[in-house]
């Protein structure tokens, strides 16, 4: 079952999902969803070093992409075809009986925007700021702007409480992260 705009509203407000900053609800608050805003830091890669990844080397993110901090009154411009990581502004934290899904906002796909390539689940117990996979799909340039509403939160009620939250996995990759993190992947055996 999924949370309406009533049920969101309350949980958020009981602190049952913890969201920080507070959404304004006027203007963040959706009927089954609560948009999220776009932080100021992106994880971009540099083309440039390499020919190719490779998800088994270890924390070869760091060596082929680095950290940008948009600062304030600036924006952030994604070039058609580009790939980066970014953050949401809040931090968002999801009880063990319910899972979060991420998703875009129909406005800016219809420019072209995607805001995640596979990663839309956040799972009960998680706690952290959202990984956002922006893309352009378009073929003109897009301008960010950080504090924008750049996708949607819905939530699911499960069946029981999570047994394992994702806060208490041991191969939990992204624990408590709070900003554009490079692939673990090669964390995984």
């Amino acid at each position: 079952m999924v949370l309406s705009d009533v049920d969101i509203k309350k949980a958020i407000e009981t602190g049952r999902i913890k969201i920080d900053p507070t959404p304004d609800f006027s203007t963040q608050l959706g009927s089954c969803s609560i948009d999220l805003k776009l932080g100021d830091t992106f994880r971009i890669f540099d083309y440039s070093k390499n020919a190719y990844l490779d998800p088994q080397k270890k924390d070869y993110s760091n060596e082929i992409t680095k950290v940008v901090e948009v600062k304030k009154g600036q924006n952030f411009i994604m070039q058609p075809g580009e790939f980066v990581l970014a953050v949401t502004l809040e931090r968002v934290v999801i009880p063990t009986d319910l899972m979060g899904r991420l998703e875009g906002r129909s406005s800016l796909g219809r420019l072209g925007l995607v805001v995640h390539s596979t990663a839309s689940i956040f799972d009960p117990g998680w706690d952290g700021k959202p990984v956002l996979e922006l893309g352009n799909l378009g073929r003109m340039a897009i301008s960010l702007t950080p504090g924008m509403r750049i996708c949607a939160m819905t939530f699911e009620q499960l069946s029981s409480p999570a047994k394992t939250p994702y806060i208490k996995k041991k191969n939990a990759k992204y624990v408590f992260q709070n900003g554009p993190e490079e692939s673990r992947i090669h964390q995984e055996k």
